[in-house]
Protein backbone atom coordinates (compact mmCIF):
# COMPACT_ATOMS: atom_id res chain seq x y z
CA UNK A 1 0.00 0.00 0.00
CA UNK A 2 2.93 2.36 0.71
CA UNK A 3 4.04 2.12 -2.91
CA UNK A 4 0.57 3.01 -4.08
CA UNK A 5 0.41 6.02 -1.76
CA UNK A 6 3.89 7.16 -2.82
CA UNK A 7 2.91 6.73 -6.45
CA UNK A 8 -0.32 8.68 -5.94
CA UNK A 9 1.57 11.44 -4.14
CA UNK A 10 4.12 11.67 -6.97
CA UNK A 11 1.36 11.72 -9.60
CA UNK A 12 -0.49 14.48 -7.76
CA UNK A 13 2.65 16.56 -7.33
CA UNK A 14 3.63 15.97 -10.93
CA UNK A 15 0.27 17.31 -12.10
CA UNK A 16 0.69 20.38 -9.88
CA UNK A 17 4.27 20.91 -11.07
CA UNK A 18 3.20 20.78 -14.70
CA UNK A 19 0.48 23.33 -14.01
CA UNK A 20 3.09 25.74 -12.59
CA UNK A 21 2.08 25.50 -8.93
CA UNK A 22 4.83 27.29 -6.99
CA UNK A 23 3.92 25.53 -3.72
CA UNK A 24 4.37 22.17 -5.42
CA UNK A 25 7.75 23.27 -6.74
CA UNK A 26 8.81 24.46 -3.27
CA UNK A 27 7.80 21.03 -1.92
CA UNK A 28 9.71 19.36 -4.77
CA UNK A 29 12.87 21.32 -3.95
CA UNK A 30 12.57 20.60 -0.23
CA UNK A 31 12.01 16.89 -0.84
CA UNK A 32 14.90 16.41 -3.28
CA UNK A 33 17.45 19.07 -2.25
CA UNK A 34 19.54 16.64 -0.20
CA UNK A 35 19.64 14.08 -3.01
CA UNK A 36 20.68 16.71 -5.53
CA UNK A 37 23.36 18.05 -3.20
CA UNK A 38 24.59 14.50 -2.50
CA UNK A 39 24.90 13.79 -6.22
CA UNK A 40 26.92 16.99 -6.70
CA UNK A 41 29.24 16.18 -3.81
CA UNK A 42 29.63 12.59 -4.98
CA UNK A 43 30.81 13.81 -8.38
CA UNK A 44 33.43 15.93 -6.60
CA UNK A 45 32.03 19.44 -6.36
CA UNK A 46 32.71 21.53 -3.27
CA UNK A 47 29.81 22.92 -1.25
CA UNK A 48 29.59 26.23 -3.15
CA UNK A 49 29.80 24.54 -6.53
CA UNK A 50 27.19 22.01 -5.43
CA UNK A 51 24.82 24.83 -4.48
CA UNK A 52 25.30 26.45 -7.90
CA UNK A 53 24.71 23.18 -9.73
CA UNK A 54 21.70 22.40 -7.53
CA UNK A 55 20.15 25.73 -8.51
CA UNK A 56 20.80 25.00 -12.18
CA UNK A 57 19.36 21.52 -11.73
CA UNK A 58 16.11 22.68 -10.17
CA UNK A 59 15.77 25.40 -12.80
CA UNK A 60 16.26 22.82 -15.56
CA UNK A 61 13.76 20.50 -13.87
CA UNK A 62 11.24 23.32 -13.63
CA UNK A 63 11.66 24.14 -17.30
CA UNK A 64 11.66 20.49 -18.37
CA UNK A 65 8.94 19.00 -16.16
CA UNK A 66 6.57 18.96 -19.11
CA UNK A 67 8.95 16.61 -20.93
CA UNK A 68 9.14 14.15 -18.04
CA UNK A 69 7.57 11.02 -19.50
CA UNK A 70 7.27 9.00 -16.30
CA UNK A 71 9.35 6.05 -17.54
CA UNK A 72 11.40 6.32 -14.35
CA UNK A 73 10.81 7.68 -10.88
CA UNK A 74 10.79 11.45 -10.57
CA UNK A 75 13.81 11.19 -8.26
CA UNK A 76 15.72 9.16 -10.89
CA UNK A 77 14.91 11.73 -13.57
CA UNK A 78 16.11 14.52 -11.27
CA UNK A 79 19.29 12.60 -10.40
CA UNK A 80 20.09 12.27 -14.11
CA UNK A 81 19.64 16.01 -14.61
CA UNK A 82 21.83 16.68 -11.58
CA UNK A 83 24.55 14.32 -12.74
CA UNK A 84 24.60 15.86 -16.22
CA UNK A 85 24.71 19.40 -14.80
CA UNK A 86 27.52 18.46 -12.38
CA UNK A 87 29.61 16.77 -15.06
CA UNK A 88 29.03 19.74 -17.38
CA UNK A 89 30.13 22.10 -14.62
CA UNK A 90 33.33 20.09 -14.06
CA UNK A 91 34.09 20.09 -17.79
CA UNK A 92 33.54 23.84 -18.07
CA UNK A 93 35.65 24.49 -14.99
CA UNK A 94 38.46 22.32 -16.33
CA UNK A 95 38.29 24.00 -19.72
CA UNK A 96 38.31 27.50 -18.16
CA UNK A 97 41.28 26.58 -15.98
CA UNK A 98 43.22 25.29 -18.99
CA UNK A 99 42.42 28.45 -20.96
CA UNK A 100 43.37 30.67 -18.04
CA UNK A 101 46.62 28.78 -17.51
CA UNK A 102 47.40 29.02 -21.22
CA UNK A 103 46.53 32.71 -21.24
CA UNK A 104 48.78 33.37 -18.26
CA UNK A 105 51.58 31.22 -19.69
CA UNK A 106 51.44 32.98 -23.04
CA UNK A 107 51.61 36.43 -21.49
CA UNK A 108 53.99 35.63 -18.65
CA UNK A 109 56.73 33.60 -20.30
CA UNK A 110 59.82 32.44 -18.37
CA UNK A 111 61.85 35.44 -19.52
CA UNK A 112 59.37 37.79 -17.87
CA UNK A 113 60.90 38.95 -14.59
CA UNK A 114 57.87 40.20 -12.67
CA UNK A 115 56.35 38.37 -9.72
CA UNK A 116 53.24 36.24 -10.48
CA UNK A 117 50.88 38.83 -9.00
CA UNK A 118 52.41 41.59 -11.13
CA UNK A 119 52.26 39.39 -14.23
CA UNK A 120 48.57 38.80 -13.73
CA UNK A 121 47.94 42.52 -13.19
CA UNK A 122 49.71 43.36 -16.44
CA UNK A 123 47.44 40.94 -18.29
CA UNK A 124 44.28 42.37 -16.69
CA UNK A 125 45.46 45.93 -17.37
CA UNK A 126 45.80 44.94 -21.03
CA UNK A 127 42.27 43.50 -20.98
CA UNK A 128 41.01 46.97 -20.06
CA UNK A 129 42.39 48.23 -23.38
CA UNK A 130 40.35 45.77 -25.43
CA UNK A 131 37.11 46.78 -27.17
CA UNK A 132 34.24 46.59 -24.69
CA UNK A 133 32.62 43.38 -26.01
CA UNK A 134 35.92 41.52 -26.12
CA UNK A 135 36.95 42.71 -22.65
CA UNK A 136 33.57 41.82 -21.18
CA UNK A 137 33.73 38.29 -22.61
CA UNK A 138 37.30 37.78 -21.34
CA UNK A 139 36.49 39.08 -17.84
CA UNK A 140 33.28 37.07 -17.51
CA UNK A 141 34.95 33.88 -18.73
CA UNK A 142 38.32 34.05 -16.99
CA UNK A 143 37.67 36.18 -13.91
CA UNK A 144 34.03 35.38 -13.14
CA UNK A 145 34.12 31.72 -14.28
CA UNK A 146 30.97 32.13 -16.35
CA UNK A 147 30.14 29.57 -19.01
CA UNK A 148 29.79 30.58 -22.64
CA UNK A 149 26.04 30.12 -22.32
CA UNK A 150 25.92 32.36 -19.25
CA UNK A 151 27.99 35.01 -21.00
CA UNK A 152 25.72 34.82 -24.04
CA UNK A 153 22.71 35.34 -21.77
CA UNK A 154 24.37 38.24 -19.96
CA UNK A 155 25.55 39.96 -23.13
CA UNK A 156 22.43 39.03 -25.09
CA UNK A 157 24.51 37.49 -27.89
CA UNK A 158 24.66 34.06 -29.48
CA UNK A 159 27.03 31.50 -27.98
CA UNK A 160 29.06 31.38 -31.20
CA UNK A 161 29.48 35.15 -31.02
CA UNK A 162 30.88 34.81 -27.50
CA UNK A 163 33.35 32.17 -28.72
CA UNK A 164 34.48 34.61 -31.42
CA UNK A 165 34.81 37.40 -28.83
CA UNK A 166 37.00 35.16 -26.67
CA UNK A 167 39.16 34.16 -29.62
CA UNK A 168 39.56 37.75 -30.84
CA UNK A 169 40.18 38.96 -27.30
CA UNK A 170 43.01 36.47 -26.84
CA UNK A 171 44.48 37.44 -30.21
CA UNK A 172 44.28 41.14 -29.36
CA UNK A 173 45.97 40.46 -26.02
CA UNK A 174 48.81 38.72 -27.85
CA UNK A 175 49.23 41.88 -29.93
CA UNK A 176 49.05 44.19 -26.91
CA UNK A 177 51.39 42.17 -24.74
CA UNK A 178 53.71 40.79 -27.39
CA UNK A 179 56.25 43.63 -27.14
CA UNK A 180 56.24 43.61 -23.33
CA UNK A 181 56.67 39.89 -22.93
CA UNK A 182 59.54 38.49 -24.94
CA UNK A 183 57.98 38.81 -28.40
CA UNK A 184 54.81 36.85 -27.68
Amino acid sequence: MADSTGQNEETGVLHRLRSGDSDAFAWFIKKYAQQVFLCCRTVGLDANEAEDVASETFFAAYKGIGKYAGRSKLSTWLWKITYNKAIGYIRQKSCRQKHLQRLQNEYTGPEFSQSPGQETEIVWDAVKKLPQDLAMAIVLYYRQDKSIKEIADIMKKRQNTIKVYLFRGREKLRELLGDKIGGF
